[in-house]
């Protein structure tokens, strides 16, 4: 199998593995408890805490554990909301759907989402957001880097545009950490009020989610309880956090060598340029600055294909992609991202997402090449008129 929807998740590497299997037979008592099993738990835990935080340059305590990076987002947004009696949101419009969504059902009980609008290359204007904020806004909320796409954002503008407007800047970095060299702590880096990330996208475990709360940073938890400080209720699950701490420090490694970033990116570009060259008409829905993307993401665009009729033939042939968010897997619909980027229909109906890993080899780049344009030929075939 080639497995090219690394966005929608990671395979756990072994060294995470170990270190789930550890919590599970040897520290998998409740960390709550004040024996010394229980103890034993809490300090994984926060051994884990302490590597989470400084594969992000932050402070340990300012660490919030959830049961997945769609809960981290609930209590950033929804829980800024409580805290506050503003009720404006201002965002983009090619978040992720559980950013989407969450806006769309706040908005139903008076609180105003204002969303700003991108280019082509789905990258977002941060003078015509900040040009969006008002005194009644009570949060920024943008990804850091697109999960369809791989587009990234202008965070660093962003945070200095909230930061000199008194708002809470809110951003969800769960295709970014891991992935990008981020310090929150660097003296130079603005403020980012709240942040919020998946281990299980940087080879990490599923069940845990992580939420940074910058100092100061005021939240009305949604799941009440006295864990996590009192900020997230619910016995937490040791396994998957101490799973997670080795992911961040495998991570951390990775991230230190550039040249890791650089030749898989080039990957990237093999891969694209090869069915570009293969499928004529093909063309890439994204920016090709390399300042604005990331090294892992291409989205591809097959016009008059149907993107699910490829992702099936693909699958049948060991190659493993996706049409948009796995969020939004089993929808007949064209990705709202790409039609918020204004691609047209034809084209975003027939685009895929090809994602890359720190694992991805050139042998599985140049057989996936063959295979993609061998699929994409024989579907063209059954269209009308060939």
């Amino acid at each position: 199998m080639i497995y090219l929807d690394n966005n929608a998740t990671t395979r756990p590497l072994p060294e995470v593995i170990a270190a789930v299997n550890a919590a599970l037979t040897e520290t998998w008592h409740n960390p709550s408890s004040t024996h010394r099993a229980g103890q034993n738990a809490k300090h994984a835990i926060e051994n884990a805490r302490a590597d989470l935080a400084r594969l992000i340059g932050a402070r340990p305590r300012e660490l919030t554990f959830t049961g997945t990076g769609t809960e981290a987002i609930d209590l950033a947004i929804r829980g800024t909301l409580d805290a506050t009696k503003k009720k404006r949101i201002v965002t983009t419009s090619i978040e992720h759907h559980a950013i989407g969504a969450l806006c769309e059902r706040v908005s139903k009980s008076g609180i105003e989402i204002h969303t700003v609008a991108v280019d082509q290359s789905g990258v977002v204007d941060a003078t015509a957001l900040a040009n969006a904020i008002n005194e009644h806004t009570a949060m920024v909320s943008v990804q850091w880097v697109n999960n369809e796409t791989g587009a990234i954002q202008p965070i660093i503008d962003i945070a200095k545009a909230c930061n000199e407007l008194g708002v809470v800047f809110h951003c969800d970095a769960t295709q970014a950490v891991g992935k990008l060299p981020i310090n929150l702590g660097d003296p130079s880096m603005p403020r980012i009020d709240l942040l919020n990330f998946a281990p299980h996208k940087f080879h990490g475990p599923k069940g845990v989610g992580v939420l940074r709360m910058a100092r100061g940073a005021k939240l009305v938890p949604t799941i009440v309880g006295t864990q996590e400080l009192g900020r997230r209720g619910g016995t937490e699950p040791v396994p998957a956090i101490a799973g997670a701490g080795a992911a961040a420090r495998l991570a951390l490694d990775w991230l230190y060598d550039p040249s890791n970033r650089t030749d898989t990116a080039a990957l990237r570009d093999r891969l694209e340029s090869g069915i570009l060259d293969g499928c004529p008409g093909a063309v890439v829905n994204a920016t090709t600055d390399p300042d604005y993307r990331l090294w892992s993401t291409t989205n591809i665009g097959f016009p008059r294909l149907e993107a699910e009729a490829l992702l099936l033939l693909l699958s049948e042939q060991g190659v493993c992609v996706s049409a948009g968010s796995a969020c939004a897997s089993g929808s007949l619909e064209p990705s709202p991202v790409l039609l918020a980027m204004g691609i047209d229909e034809q084209t975003a109906h027939g685009s895929v997402r090809l994602s890359l890993s720190r694992e991805t080899t050139p042998g599985e780049i140049d057989e996936a090449i063959k295979i993609v344009c061998k699929a994409v030929d024989r579907l063209s075939d059954t269209l009308p008129g060939k």
